[in-house]
């Protein structure tokens, strides 16, 4: 599913319009992308949780070359699902 899919199934689920859902759907986004930039978590009971994580830096190396490459920290995105997205991926099956 692509985002102009959900957007769709959005105003069909909430019967709005599809330039309301896009809206709706554009400020989650945003919002979410802000508050895990601010370094804080966005918690959606049932759902799941996006956060943020520390990767520490490391050495790797380059395929083409085997160069030895320091590769710096840096925080990343993570979603964990909550039990009820879990249950209902699980009882698909």
């Amino acid at each position: 599913m692509n985002k102009q899919e959900l957007i769709e199934i959005i105003a069909e689920k909430s019967h709005t319009t599809k330039s309301d859902s896009k809206k709706m759907l554009d400020a989650f986004l945003e919002t979410v992308t802000e508050t895990l930039a601010q370094g804080d978590s966005v918690q959606l009971v049932g759902f799941g949780t996006f956060k943020t994580s520390e990767r520490n830096a490391r050495s790797g190396r380059n395929p083409r070359t085997g160069e030895a490459v320091e590769i710096p920290a840096k925080r990343v995105p993570s979603f964990t699902a909550g039990n009820t997205l879990k249950e209902a991926v699980q009882s698909d099956k």
